[in-house]
Formats: structure tokens, C-alpha cells, sequence
């Protein structure tokens, strides 16, 4: 009996120490959706401080791109070496510091500058987390990663609110300085706490549970190429987040002749309905399981893009950017998840990589294809990478598991 009450004993306390850090996680994940989206809303302004030009700004916009791309790779191998822990707590103050740089600067090259740091941090915190809670996942034998991303679009739907609140009061400097602050504000809270968890991988393998804590020294060029597909779908449902981002109100409005406000309504409604989706992400992957759940989410994306882009009427598009958003809302969480349990942090690394790329990736091909045809059609394209995303979905089933 001593043994059996030691045993519950621990396995308790295994329980809260991951209930714990599952907490933490969940902190970093909304501080990154809250701090990003609280720069983006103010890029209008800082465009006019810096005083440059709409291709200035863009070529500026790439140092965020480029050193999130960059960042991302390297950062695997520092979680292989420090642990994904570590790592996470030094890019959440690195991105603190660098969101206060934008205000500070005068020209489109320094504003460039600043941006590689602050996407470096970016795509290194963003990696980083990502591994830590592909480790929990595991650990849990739950398959809780949207509830993660749930926590990221939350933040950045109040960043962006706050943001758009204080526009009008505060300069940039002050609001972006504001933002820094909560930022290590909120990493000293809850980074000491998530140092002193053990990675939740290498605790469930201390437990004989059946974890990974880092993934395979080596890859085999199987999971290699199944890591590469797990970041397909990522790629194609940042696809469609990015174009809806910088295209979707604009075909309300130009389109459909709807008002700026319903206009501006539009990727509202797709962002809200992938955070609903994520947060009943966990309930619908323990029903139907990751390929399903890929398969139906890319199929119901696809089909609520094709209305979204073709609607005769504007209500009738938000209604199709809205199921949009909720079939794409748990493609990314699954395609990360499956690449870090195959192979680690280089997997997460790998998929988040292409996974940013498609969001970088959207916005112009949608911008080409609209010069080529026209914006609804362009449009159409989000529909298309769904399918594909379902399709991908479809193949893996009997070579990557549910």
C-alpha cells in the first residue's frame, strides 16, 4: 500500500507540474500574438515618421521576414543544445527590447535594420514555444496544440484592439515603448517559472512514458520528407491567413462595394472564427483524429474560400470568411505538432519555416494574380492550397499515423 500511495503521490505531482507549465506556455503564446499585433497596427504611423515611400516600407517590412526565416533554422539547433525553455525566455526579452526600436528611427534603411532584430526574435520565440509544447502534447497524450495558437490569435486580437484604442492618444513611441514593458513585465513573471519546469518530453521519458524529448539524433530521409509535407500544410494555410489579411477587405470593398466598415469587418470575422476553432481545436482532434481533422479542415477552408471570393453579395463573403477561418484554424497546430514529434525542434524549425513562408508568400502572389485576371479570382487560390492541404491530409494516413 506505501508504494501504491507513493506512486499516486507522484504521478499527482507529475500532473500539477504539467498542468503548471502548460500555463506558462500559454502565457508566451498570447505575449507573442499581443506584442506583434500591437506593432502592426501602428506601421501606418511609423510609415510616416520615417517618412518613406509604399516600396520603402515594403523593402523595410522584408527585415522582419528575413530575419524571422533565417532565425527560425538556427533556432532548432539552440533548443537541441540550451533546451526549448531557455530559449524561449531569451527571445521573449529580445522581442520586448526590439518592438521599442521601430518609433526610434528616421529612415526606411535604419527602420530595416531594427526589423531584422525584431523578426530574429520573432521567429526564434516562435520555434522555441513550439518545440516546448510539441514536448507537453506528447507528454500529455493530448493533442492540446490549438489551445496554444488559440492563445496567440487572443493575444493578437487584444493587441491589436489596445492598439487601435491608443492610436489616437499616444504616439508610437510611447505605445510601442508601452508594449515593451508589459512584455518583460510578463517574461519576468513567467519565465522564472517556465526555467524551473523540465522540458515536459524529458520528464514523461524519465516516467517510461513513450516521449521524445528532443527527437532522433538522426534523421532518416523518410522523416525528413514527411517533415517537409507536415510543412506543406502549414505553408498552405499561412497562405490563406496572409492573403485575407491584406486582400479580404479589400474585395468587399472594391468588389462588392460594401463600406469601409463592413470592409474592414471581413478579416475580423475570419480571425475570430479561427480562434474559436482552436479553442475547440483539442475536443475535435480527440474525435476525429490529426488526418481527419486535416482532411475536413482543408475541405470545409476550401469550400468556404470559393464563397468567400465568388459571393454575389457582401454578407454572403463573410459568411465564407468565416468558414474559412474555421477549417484552416487547426491545419498550422497539427502540421507543427507532426513535424516535432518526427523530429524535434529541427521538425518545428522545418514547418514553421515554410509555414512562414506561405504567410509571406500570399499577399503578392495574390497581388499578381489580381493585375493577371482579377482579385476574386486571385482569391480563389486560398481555396485551392485548402485542397491541396486536404489532400496532403489524405496521403498521409497510412505513412505518418493519425
Amino acid at each position: 500500500m506505501p508504494l501504491i500511495n507513493k506512486a499516486r503521490s507522484h504521478t499527482a505531482v507529475r500532473g500539477q507540474s504539467l498542468s503548471r507549465l502548460r500555463l506558462v506556455l500559454t502565457v508566451f503564446f498570447a505575449l507573442d500574438g499581443f506584442v506583434f499585433a500591437g506593432w502592426v497596427v501602428r506601421i501606418p504611423a511609423i510609415k510616416e515618421q520615417t517618412g518613406a515611400s509604399a516600396s520603402g516600407l515594403g523593402l523595410a517590412l522584408l527585415g522582419v521576414s528575413a530575419g524571422a526565416v533565417v532565425t527560425m533554422l538556427i533556432t532548432g539547433r539552440l533548443c537541441r543544445r540550451y533546451g526549448s525553455h531557455p530559449v524561449t525566455v531569451v527571445c521573449a526579452v529580445l522581442l520586448s527590447l526590439s518592438v521599442t526600436l521601430p518609433p526610434l528611427t528616421h529612415s526606411a534603411t535604419a527602420l530595416g535594420a531594427v526589423l531584422l532584430l525584431f523578426g530574429a526574435a520573432y521567429g526564434g520565440i516562435n520555434v522555441a514555444f513550439n518545440s516546448a509544447a510539441v514536448d507537453l502534447v506528447t507528454a500529455l497524450r493530448r493533442p492540446i496544440m490549438p489551445t496554444f495558437h488559440a492563445a496567440f490569435s487572443l493575444g493578437g486580437m487584444i493587441g491589436a484592439g489596445l492598439g487601435g484604442l491608443v492610436a489616437g492618444s499616444l504616439s508610437p513611441t510611447r505605445h510601442l515603448l508601452g508594449l515593451g514593458l508589459i512584455g518583460l513585465l510578463v517574461t519576468a513573471f513567467a519565465g522564472p517559472a517556465l526555467l524551473r519546469q523540465a522540458p515536459a518530453g524529458a520528464a514523461a521519458h524519465r516516467n517510461g512514458a513513450d516521449a521524445r524529448p528532443a527527437g532522433p539524433t538522426r534523421l532518416t530521409a523518410r522523416t525528413r520528407r514527411l517533415v517537409v509535407v507536415f510543412g506543406l500544410i502549414a505553408l498552405c494555410t499561412a497562405y490563406g491567413e496572409g492573403a485575407l489579411a491584406d486582400w479580404g477587405a479589400l474585395h468587399l470593398q472594391q468588389d462588392l462595394d460594401a463600406s469601409p466598415g463592413l470592409a474592414a469587418a471581413g478579416y475580423s470575422c475570419f480571425a475570430l472564427a479561427m480562434t474559436v476553432g482552436r479553442l475547440t481545436g483539442t475536443t475535435l482532434l480527440e474525435r476525429l483524429g490529426r488526418t481527419r481533422t486535416v482532411v475536413a479542415g482543408g475541405t470545409v477552408a476550401a469550400a468556404g474560400m470559393l464563397l468567400g471570393a465568388l459571393a454575389p453579395a457582401p454578407w454572403a463573403a463573410l459568411v465564407g470568411y468565416t468558414v474559412a477561418g474555421l477549417g484552416l484554424a487547426n491545419l498550422f497546430p497539427v502540421a507543427v505538432e507532426r513535424a516535432g514529434t518526427l523530429a524535434g525542434p529541427t521538425g518545428v524549425a522545418v514547418a514553421s519555416t515554410l509555414g512562414y513562408g506561405g504567410m509571406l508568400l500570399g499577399p503578392p502572389a495574390i497581388g499578381f494574380m489580381a493585375d493577371w485576371f482579377s482579385l476574386p479570382t486571385a482569391l480563389t487560390s486560398v481555396a485551392a492550397l485548402a485542397a491541396i492541404a486536404a489532400l496532403i491530409g489524405l496521403t498521409l494516413r497510412r505513412t505518418a499515423g493519425d
